[in-house]
């Protein structure tokens, strides 16, 4: 039997986490946890499937493993959400900044299973933001924060505890992600 386990994928904006958890969903049927924010949508991006779009009010009223604040905005996930995810798979997947990867290797340990991906193109980066639809006042203002720059590179708290992973040719990151997945279907409670 598969023990419980939640794929934290991090890493710098537009490193490709979105995609990298979207491939686990569709290739292993590792459904998302569900996080909060406050910002606003971006086009084509629905409440209750992407985020739970909160108000700061709101927001605040969730009990949270992890919270944080980025480009002004709040994000975070519920421990419901986590254990309402664990009652659909026992593999369940999330998308986090460095910080809140931090945290749920310290809070879950073997259980998260820490996925950093790296992009060295910073060119590359950028493209990959505006394709997404990012306005270009948008992406000057998240580069130039100290949370981009900190995303940058793999951070002391998760050495030797995360898989990083080089995202600039698509077939060779999934090729890495399917050895992940079947060590940790195949682990009898760790995670090498």
């Amino acid at each position: 039997m598969t023990p419980k386990r939640v794929f934290v994928v991090t890493g710098p904006t537009g490193s490709g986490k979105t995609t990298v958890s979207h491939y686990l969903m569709e290739r292993y049927q590792v459904p998302q946890v569900i996080t909060h924010t406050t910002r606003l949508p971006r086009d084509g991006e629905v409440d209750g499937q992407d985020y739970y779009f909160e108000t700061p009010a709101s927001f605040a009223t969730k009990h949270y493993l992890e919270h944080v604040t980025y480009s002004g905005n709040q994000y975070g996930s519920s421990r419901e959400g986590l254990a309402a995810a664990w009652e659909k798979s026992p593999l369940i997947s999330i998308v986090l900044d460095t910080a809140g990867a931090i945290t749920y290797a310290r809070e879950l340990g073997a259980q998260a299973v820490i996925i950093y991906l790296e992009v060295p193109n910073q060119a590359a980066l950028l493209e990959r933001l505006t394709k997404r639809g990012d306005l270009p006042a948008r992406i000057q203002k998240r580069v130039a924060s100290d949370e981009y720059l900190r995303d940058q590179q793999l951070p002391a708290g998760l050495v030797g505890h995360a898989t990083a992973i080089v995202n600039d040719d698509w077939q060779t990151t999934k090729q890495r992600i399917d050895e992940l997945v079947m060590r940790v279907q195949t682990a009898d409670g760790s995670v090498n």
